[in-house]
Order: structure tokens, then C-alpha cells, then sequence
């Protein structure tokens, strides 16, 4: 697709990339999708899920039959707790299902008042999402659905739920594949809830979370991919803000790649193996393996945002998949990482660093409010200035050895 203005004339490409073996994760290939036999095997004769931590890891690489998604996802979005036994799990859902039909009854109970502002600020736009969304998906199709009044009633609930966040457009995206894969109501939302409050990626995040999600996310195109970080940087803040990425983050890649390969991409994520931030790691895979157009036409902010829009449902998702795994690896075994993302390893408790190997920290000084690195990382002092250096000074040296 060619696009042009009075002056240059932007060649876009869709590559067709492979990732050499030699650039994928070494436990690639070793993991096969969940079923259901491996699935029964990790569950206990009173139901409790044992070796949570390995089934995370195979979630993680190898992802989950469709044909227990609605049993197993549960789990993953902190519905069920995988110490609780089956009859636990019942009695639960039992609880859970009466707290939705109060939660339903608060709503239905608004004095005419409340309606009206209920109806501007939430219903409004509920009801024009949810007729437009998923409907290619056999589940939510035709006229008169009742599922898609199903995923109605939970978005509105959930506004009333949790009246802070309320509805935002993006939430019927999250909701849908929930509904059409767990096929209950009231399961469902408190699916819907736990992926909310567990989830790092949310579909309308605070500008300070989103802020923060870029911090992580041009600190880590820094380490892996260095021309385009100074691309970026060459822009000034529009380039920095990566408005191309932000979509990423707010559906969670569902625009970006057909439904099968963005639900793996979502249960990867959700199995919160070795990071809570693998989506960042993901976005960072789409830009290593799609970007180098951008560094060698020397693309604008809104040319970056044309060229990568135009990727949407044209990536391999499969191979990002790959290299998202790969570079997450690799990120493990650098021998110091960078104050700025000290964060991102702070969350996900055991397994990020599981071999018993912790990277120093090493502080960027980028603290204008502290006199001393507040995660207590060093500062490397310069080298005595060589001879080899010349009038041009000295090279830029790479702090964080980090394969492409």
C-alpha cells in the first residue's frame, strides 16, 4: 500500500519474516496444548489443581484446547482458586451468583433520577457496542440474540459493580470471548471482574497506568532494539508516546490478529509465567519483527501509526507469540537491568528469577526527586578516557547486551 503527500512518497510492505531456531526460546516446542487428559492430570481426586506452577508454564508456551477453555480460564482470570476443591468451586458459584443477581437489582432499582444518568454516562454507550461486537463469532449472531443481551446485562452490572471504573468502549471486546467460552452469565462477570483487578493490560486504564505501561515499554524497545528507540527519540514526545501501541494495550491485541491467535496471545498473559507484563514483551516482538520499515523510511508519528494499523489481521501471531517468549528469555538472563524497569519484575513473586539468579540493578539517574537511586541501584563510573577515543569523544557503550 503506497502512501503519499506533496513531498515523499511511503512505500508499505507486508513482510512475510521466520524466526531462526536460533532465536527462540530453548523450551519452544516442548509443550503441547492443554487437553483434557493433561488438564484431569493436574486436578487431584477432590478437584484442586496441583503443580499450578508447571501448568501456568504450559499454558504459557503451548496454550489451551477450546474444548476446556470455559473450565480452565476460570482459573486463570482468579475466579476459582486452585486450592479450592470441585465442591468448593459449586458453593461458590452459588454465592457469586446471588451477589450478581443483587448486583442486577441495584441497577434495576434506580429511581428515575439515577436511570437518567445511568443511561448518559453507561447505557448509551453499552448499547451501541455491544451490537457491533464479535458479531462474526456464531455465538453472538442474529438478530435478537439472547447472548448478546447476556453481554449487555454483565457490562451494565459491571458498571454498577464498580462504578469507578464504570464502562469505557473496549470492555464488550474483553467480555465477549469470556461469555462465548465460559456460556454463563454470572460466571462470566466475576470472570470479567477478576480479570480486571488481576490483569496488568485493562481496557481503560488511567492515563498513570497507561504512562506507566509506556515507561516499561520504551525502556525494553531501548534494550532490544535500539535504532528504533532512537527513532523515536528523534520525534520528540509524539514519537515517544507510540500512539501505534496504544490499541495494543487497550484490546489486548484482539484488533490486531484473528481471534484464535489473539485468545493465545491473551491465556499466555494470563498464565503470568516468569512476568505480569508479557503483553509489553508482545508488543515488543510485533516491533522487532515489523518495525524495520519505519526505521529506514524514516516514518513520521502519524505515517508509524498508518503503517503499523495497516499490520492489523496481516501479523503472524504464531511467530510474535515466539519472539515475545524468546526476548522474555532473554531479558531473564541479562546481568543487570535498568532501574527504570525494576518494577516490572516486582509483581509476579516466584519465577521470574527461579533459578535463584537476581541481575543487579543498575540506576539510570533519571531521579530528578531523590539525590539517591530509590531501588538502590549503582551507578557504573565512566572509564579513564582512551586514546582509541579521538576529538569525537567516546562511542556510546552498550550497557545491556541484548540479541535482536
Amino acid at each position: 500500500m503506497k502512501v503519499s503527500n506533496e513531498k515523499t512518497c511511503m512505500q508499505f510492505s507486508i513482510r512475510r519474516p521466520k524466526l531462526p531456531s536460533s532465536e527462540t526460546h530453548p523450551e519452544e516446542n516442548m509443550y503441547k496444548k492443554l487437553d483434557v487428559s493433561t488438564w484431569l492430570n493436574h486436578l487431584n481426586e477432590s478437584g484442586q489443581v496441583e503443580e499450578e506452577y508447571k501448568l501456568r508454564k504450559a499454558i504459557f508456551f503451548g496454550g489451551i484446547d477450546v474444548s476446556i477453555r470455559g473450565e480452565v480460564w476460570p482459573f486463570l482470570l482468579r475466579y476459582y482458586s486452585h486450592e479450592s476443591t470441585s465442591e468448593e468451586r459449586e458453593a461458590l458459584r452459588a454465592q457469586k451468583r446471588r451477589e450478581y443477581s443483587e448486583i442486577q437489582q441495584k441497577r434495576l432499582s434506580m429511581t428515575p433520577e439515577e436511570q437518567r444518568e445511568f443511561w448518559r454516562h453507561v447505557q448509551f454507550t453499552v448499547d451501541k457496542d455491544v451490537v457491533r461486537t464479535d458479531r462474526s463469532n456464531q455465538f453472538f449472531r442474529g438478530e435478537d440474540n439472547p447472548n448478546v443481551e447476556s453481554m449487555r446485562r454483565i457490562l451494565l452490572n459491571y458498571a454498577v459493580y464498580n462504578p469507578t471504573i464504570g464502562y469505557s468502549q473496549g470492555m464488550s471486546d474483553l467480555v465477549a470471548p469470556i461469555l462465548a467460552e465460559v456460556l454463563d452469565e454470572s460466571d462470566t462477570f466475576w470472570c470479567f471482574v477478576g480479570l480486571m483487578q488481576n490483569t496488568i493490560f485493562v481496557s481503560s486504564p488511567r492515563d498513570e497506568d497507561m504512562e506507566k505501561q509506556l515507561l516499561y515499554l520504551r525502556e525494553l524497545l531501548r534494550l532490544t532494539h535500539l535504532r528504533f528507540y532512537q527513532h523515536l527519540v528523534s520525534l520528540g514526545e509524539d514519537g515517544l508516546q507510540m500512539l501505534f501501541c496504544h490499541r495494543w494495550i487497550l484490546l489486548c491485541f484482539k484488533r490486531e490478529f484473528p481471534d484464535a491467535e489473539a485468545l493465545r496471545m491473551w491465556e499466555a498473559c494470563w498464565a503470568h509465567y516468569q512476568t505480569d507484563y508479557f503483553h509489553l514483551f508482545i508488543c515488543v516482538a510485533i516491533v522487532v519483527i515489523y518495525g524495520d520499515d519505519v526505521i529506514e523510511q524514516q516514518l513520521a508519528t502519524d505515517q508509524m501509526l498508518l503503517h503499523f494499523g495497516n499490520l492489523a489481521m496481516h501479523m503472524n501471531g504464531e511467530l510474535v507469540l515466539r519472539k515475545a517468549r524468546s526476548l522474555l528469555y532473554q531479558f531473564r538472563l541479562l546481568p543487570r537491568i535498568p532501574c527504570s524497569l525494576h518494577d516490572l519484575c516486582k509483581l509476579c513473586g516466584t519465577g521470574m528469577w527461579d533459578s535463584g539468579y537476581i541481575p543487579a540493578v543498575e540506576c539510570t539517574g533519571h531521579h530528578p526527586e531523590s539525590e539517591s537511586c530509590p531501588y538502590g541501584g549503582t551507578v557504573e563510573e565512566p572509564s579513564p578516557k582512551s586514546a582509541s577515543e579521538g576529538k569525537k569523544g567516546p562511542k556510546t557503550r552498550e550497557v545491556f547486551s541484548f540479541r535482536k
